[in-house]
């Protein structure tokens, strides 16, 4: 079949300072074709889709768009094109309807009233088209993640769109959504339209994508058919080496280590909790899966003593329950990875042997009587976790803000796991991290597992909690259900818990 090309990008170069974000990088997207974008976090993709959407403009290079030059630093041009972008966190207005979010700004600033009847016969037409449901007079508010991505992706086809862009388009989506929006790109592309795909999911890139190009450290190294593609030579291609994928192994159950009585959760800062009950033992990985919103970070913030429980109880190790504080709980062996890994877990302006000693200044091998800190003894000690759990960095004066997302988390997870933590609360450990990265933090999961340490793994990923969890149990609207094996159950059975069913 005669491929016709949409989008021409010839030797592609951005800088910031004296660090190439991107370089050289050349690629097409041909018409009615699915060309997923590869790499991990720093690679180059994101700056990419900015030249692409008209956000950068590149120090070299061209874009072509249907034979057309692409005029840099204008998202408005990029938009007249055809050339369409779905971030992965939307721009929607909570406070206005479906159709109002997709037309407003669309008009002159002189109009006295939105163009709302001949914009719905056409959001209805493209909703039926492409199989997006929705309805126009719903307030957005009220919507799902993965109908409010509805509306985003209706705001570009609205458009004529011709090229959608989609960045981590199943972040927080349900298998059965993931699979509703594949649908739909399938559509797209049988129309004539033309996607490019962004997703660390490989999983996700084999089943949707017809080509696959990797980005690394803002170089293209490699592109391939997706029907020749191989999951851990792709993999590999990310990240420039052979990868360890974690192996499980069957670890016998100790005893009870943690127990949540119906716990409650009924303020207006974090998403509530109703009656949760829980029991955690030595030994075990508890997944717990969820759409994001549903009271996953909630749960984390009680199991780590960060928010107290406005009802219920915790009781460790079959004792009466104690002070709710960080402190006291890290004290009972407690140790937290936040969701949020750079605005939670470490200061971005310290150095590296600052973050790493953080939790420790109860030790006096770190610090004297007076407070004061030895530099000479926590230099040794962060030396060596960062050398423990292959932090990769240029010095440990450096500044921590400056180390990739995956060797934050080792940073994170290699302080707490000095410490030889009863329990482990890891709230999305792996996300956005590189196949590399993921596999790394796995592993340090799995032999804290192996060491005893009991481990309640939060993520949104069904594929990690799948491998690696012994059990998993499933938030929805902030009730817990009951755990299930992770051998008797599979995505189709989480993904429905994820929407509800079988909650009251």
């Amino acid at each position: 079949m005669i491929m016709t090309t949409l989008l021409k990008v010839e030797k592609i170069t951005k800088k910031f300072g004296d660090f190439y974000a991107n370089d050289q990088i050349s690629f097409e997207v041909n018409k009615s074709e699915v060309l997923a974008i590869l790499g991990e976090n720093g690679a180059g993709k994101t700056t990419l889709m900015n030249i692409l959407f008209g956000h950068y403009t590149p120090d070299a290079g061209n874009v072509n768009f249907e034979g057309n030059a692409i005029e840099f630093g204008n998202t408005n041009n990029a938009i007249k094109l055809g050339i369409g972008m779905v971030h992965q966190h939307f721009t929607l207005a909570e406070n206005l309807t479906v159709l109002e979010n997709i037309i407003i700004g669309r008009q002159s600033i002189f109009s006295l009233s939105l163009p709302k009847r001949q914009a719905r016969v056409k959001i209805l037409e493209l909703s039926k088209k492409f199989g997006l449901p929705i309805n126009p007079d719903e307030l957005v508010a009220n919507l799902s993640v993965s109908e409010k991505q509805r509306i985003e992706i209706l705001k570009t086809l609205f458009l004529d769109c011709k090229l959608l862009i989609l960045d981590e388009p199943t972040a927080a989506l349900t298998p059965q959504e993931t699979d509703a929006l594949f649908s739909t790109i399938r559509n797209m592309i049988e129309t004539g339209l033309s996607v490019i795909l962004i997703s660390h999911k490989l999983n996700e890139i084999l089943a949707v994508s017809d080509r696959i190009i990797v980005l690394r450290n803002g170089s293209s190294v490699g592109e391939i058919d997706t029907n020749s593609a191989d999951r851990k030579k792709i993999a590999e291609m990310i990240v420039g080496k052979k990868i360890d994928y974690p192996q499980k192994k069957k670890i016998p159950r100790k005893s009870k280590v943690l127990s949540l009585v119906d716990v409650s959760y009924d303020k207006t800062d974090a998403p509530n909790l109703s009656k949760v009950n829980l029991d955690l033992y030595g030994g075990q990985i508890l997944g717990i899966a969820g759409v994001a919103g549903n009271g996953q970070t909630t749960l984390a913030k009680i199991l780590s003593g960060h928010f107290k429980p406005t009802d219920g109880k915790i009781v460790f190790n079959e004792a009466k329950s104690v002070l709710t504080s960080p402190k006291s709980f890290m004290d009972l062996g407690v140790a937290y990875i936040p969701e949020d890994r750079n605005s939670d877990g470490i200061v971005g302006d310290m150095e590296i042997w600052e973050n790493a000693i953080m939790t420790e200044m109860d030790d006096p091998y770190l610090r004297n009587s007076l407070g004061i800190i030895n530099k000479k003894t926590s230099f040794d000690r962060s030396e060596n976790l960062c050398e423990t759990y292959d932090i990769r960095m240029q010095s440990i004066r450096q500044r921590s803000r400056l180390l990739s997302g995956g060797n934050v988390q080792k940073l994170l997870l290699g302080r707490w796991l000095m410490r030889k933590p009863k329990i482990i609360i890891a709230c999305q450990p792996t996300r956005g991290l590189d196949e590399g990265a993921i596999a790394s933090i796995q592993n340090l999961l799995l032999k804290a597992q192996q060491n005893g340490s009991a481990i309640i793994l939060i993520s949104e990923d069904l594929d990690e909690l799948l491998t690696i969890s012994d059990d998993i149990s499933v938030m929805y609207k902030g009730m817990l259900s009951d755990p299930t094996e992770t051998s008797s159950t599979d995505k189709l059975s989480i993904g429905l818990r994820m929407a509800g069913d079988g909650f009251l």
